[in-house]
């Protein structure tokens, strides 16, 4: 920047040939004395070292010598006077740059330094040169800081000292000195300056480390060019860049100020690596907790290995937060489903090993299990080629013997298996794109509260969260959305499962899942269910449904609060049991449903919302609570709200203990389920034995096993009208199915009563 060049502006003063009119021997002011006829000054026509010149003989203590034009101050901008002087006779005297600012209302400008140092006059015909340096910024180098108040001012210089010397002075030369001042000025640091060379193949890393010390602040500028970083590199200033980074895949760059994703896309001039280098980076002890993608999207051509991102960390315990933007997917054969069949043998007595697997070395970690035997969402959680074993994230339900088993593996978007343990990362305001092409999240083995938030996940392949361990342990996901790639499908022929859990305490709220196969698998116990809706049906009439929520641990401990579940059913089975008969384990229980809006539309009359599932003989129910529900059918109606599912084995009903059932609202519900459940007994002839039928409202088709109250509705009476005051005695149990109970009277009686019933033994 020069303003003489760039703006036109004369800065330099008149010559003292064409006028000492021009040269004020006060401030400079107009109006003030010149030089012009002045006994002590006079023109040199052809001075040897200056040509035409000023000659002066000092008269004063302080001789003012001021140039009455104006030489304009701006901010920002920097001017450099220069005089040469030299002694000629008498007393030698010191000379100083000066001047004399004034603000744009020709006003004196007070309270500034008007004078620079002063230079001493030792030698006759000596040429010495005067400088200042004048400016608005109080900078290293600036004599006169004058702020931003002067509009202009008035240079030239003062003789100093002893009176009665006579010197010459050459004419002032005043120009814009601001480029000397653009390093400290400017807020950039170009890592060139430092030695980067910005060839590809030079490590420039040490340049860049020089470059962050000296910025103090200002900004980093990487100009066009490779640059290559041998090792890693953290970076505290701010940076930017118009070149790219080329570093090793174990090299981690942090960039402390600048850590987002548009900087790291434009360090490495490619999205799926800075990607990559920003998760590397994310995952270690920097001054970020959060990598923000800032709005951007980011299209992906293959899955993003973080353990192969991240070569050097295993595990990460601290929050970490990768937030707002789109992860997009890019058709491919990187995405193809991986599948091998092999046989292996499966010991009950190693619930989650299979041995002696053939072809072992093919299988990959992360795949799903599927064959005979085989409970939903099973993965192969380690491989051990030496020995030929797998571990299994659950046990298989088939016993003990030698199968052919299927693996498949999926490819997913972010792929955190490879890690031994990650805790406390979030995904926050992130939209995957998956389009059919991939799926969406595979879980590290171990982990805990692995969280979602504000996320959408639209049309994953084949699964958008995975669980292959203990990587789910109090899996979070709220206020998100799940789009399958199976919309247009029917029920039956989707394949696709959201989601899947095998450890505790997971919480889902206020999310929406649309039309998968199976929306949740969850294993464990301690899960929390509130405020979501998931919905799978579809446009056949009369049509099956298949299981949304699927509990895979008989006592779940869980909470299903406040959700919408659209046309699917809650299943609850014990398929991860080795040993599925009943063994001292606790049976199914722990499980409340509560202020859940329930509906089916356009559905066989067989199908349920609720659906028990032992695999192995000898379960009851041991604690279930369902209150306060609405179970409403759309175009025709369904028989009951729950069922077992006998398919393996039924419940035993003569243990079932602590249920409820009340308080639900039922529409188009053939049946309604209450327990326990008060029914009104009739008599109109006078019977000894009076039969209580409470069948079609006891759940799941169970025993009355409990007579709470018999109640009389008016006088009981006997075959002669009068008052049967004796009360009868209750068997319970009774009939084929032991849904029915009696009562006895001590004779034949007729009249009304109020029996309350339940299944179960309370306590």
């Amino acid at each position: 920047m020069n303003i003489a060049i760039t703006d036109g502006v004369n800065l330099t003063p008149s010559a003292f040939e064409l006028g000492l009119n021009q040269w004020s021997s006060e401030n400079g002011t107009a109006g003030s004395a010149t030089y012009a006829g002045a006994s002590n000054a006079a023109l040199v026509p052809a001075d040897a070292d200056f040509g035409a010149c000023l000659e002066m003989t000092k008269t004063q203590t302080t001789q003012k010598l001021r140039w009455m034009g104006n030489t304009p101050i701006i901010p920002g901008v920097y001017l450099r006077i220069t005089a040469k002087v030299k002694a000629i006779s008498g007393n030698f005297c010191s000379v100083r740059i000066a001047g004399y600012p004034m603000n744009a209302s020709n006003a004196h400008v007070g309270g500034l330094t008007e004078e620079a140092a002063s230079v001493a006059l030792t030698s006759y015909g000596k040429v010495v040169t005067v400088q200042a340096i004048v400016g608005s910024g109080a900078r290293a180098g600036v004599d006169l800081v004058w702020g931003a108040m002067p509009s202009y001012g008035h240079f030239g210089l003062d003789l100093t000292g002893l009176t009665g010397g006579v010197v010459r002075i050459e004419d002032f030369v005043i120009e814009d000195v601001t480029e000397a001042f653009l390093r400290t000025m400017m807020d950039v640091v170009d890592v060139r300056d430092f030695g980067a060379k910005g060839d590809g193949t030079t490590d420039d890393r040490a340049a860049f480390l020089a470059a962050d010390v000296a910025a103090d602040g200002r900004t980093i500028l990487v100009p066009e060019g490779s640059y290559r970083i041998a090792s890693s590199m953290s970076i505290d200033s701010p940076i930017r860049f118009a070149g790219t980074l080329s570093m090793p895949t174990t090299a981690r760059l942090v960039l402390q100020k600048n850590f987002d994703f548009p900087t790291y896309a434009q360090a490495f001039g490619d999205e799926e690596l800075a990607l990559k280098k920003g998760l590397q980076a994310l995952l270690s002890y920097t001054d970020n907790n959060i990598f923000d993608l800032r709005g951007r999207r980011v299209d992906l051509t293959a899955p993003i290995d973080v353990k192969a991102a991240v070569p050097d960390t295993a595990s990460w315990s601290n929050r970490r937060v990768l937030a707002n933007g789109q992860i997009s997917i890019s058709d491919g054969t990187a995405w193809a489903d991986t599948k091998v069949t092999s046989t292996a043998t499966y010991s009950t007595t190693q619930s989650t090993i299979l041995s002696n697997v053939v072809n072992i070395a093919n299988i990959p970690v992360g795949a799903r299990v599927s064959g005979s035997g085989v409970g939903r969402e099973v993965y192969v959680q380690a491989v051990d080629v030496g020995t030929a074993k797998l571990t299994l994230s659950q046990p298989l339900y088939g016993g003990s013997g030698t199968r052919s088993y299927t693996f498949t593996r999926y490819k997913y978007a972010l792929d955190f298996s490879g890690m031994d343990l990650l805790a406390r990362f979030t995904l926050s305001n992130i939209d995957f794109q998956l389009g059919g092409y991939a799926s969406g999240i595979l879980l590290p083995r171990e982990g805990d509260s692995f969280g979602l938030r504000d996320c959408w996940m639209v049309k994953p392949k084949d699964r958008a969260i995975t669980s292959i361990g203990r990587g789910c342990q109090n899996l979070c996901i709220d206020r998100c959305d799940f789009l399958s790639n199976e919309m247009d499908m029917n029920v039956g022929d989707r394949t696709s499962v959201c989601f899947n859990v095998n450890a505790n305490d997971t919480k889902i709220r206020d999310s929406r899942f649309v039309r998968f196969g199976t929306t949740m698998v969850l294993d464990g116990t301690g899960h929390v269910l509130v405020g979501n809706h998931w919905f799978q049906g579809d446009g056949q009439v009369n049509g099956p449904r298949v299981p949304g929520l699927v509990f895979t641990t008989p006592n779940v401990q869980s909470t299903i609060t406040g959700n919408y579940i659209d046309n699917n059913f809650i299943e609850w089975t014990n398929e991860y049991s080795p040993e599925p008969d009943l063994g001292v384990q606790y049976s199914f229980g722990g499980l409340t449903m509560t202020g859940n809006t329930c509906i089916m539309d356009d559905v066989a009359a067989w199908v349920t919302w609720i659906s028990i599932k032992p695999y192995g003989s000898g379960h009851y129910i041991q604690g279930l609570t369902v209150s306060n529900n609405v179970f409403k059918s759309l175009n025709g109606n369904i028989d009951r709200i729950e069922k077992v599912d006998t398919s393996f084995a039924d419940l035993d009903y003569s243990r079932m203990r602590n249920i409820v059932f009340e308080n639900n609202i039922f529409n188009a519900i053939n049946y309604m389920t209450v327990n326990p459940v008060m029914v009104q007994a009739s008599q109109a002839s006078a019977q000894t034995v009076w039969s209580v039928d409470a069948s079609e409202y006891l759940p799941f088709g169970a025993w009355a096993r409990t007579v709470e109250s018999v109640v009389s509705v008016g006088a009981i009476t006997n075959g002669a009208g009068n008052r049967v005051n004796a009360m009868p005695y209750v068997l319970t149990e009774q009939g084929a199915r032991k849904t029915l109970v009696t009562l006895t009277w001590p004779e034949a009686a007729k009249g009304k009563v109020n029996v309350r019933i339940r299944i179960d033994n309370p306590n």
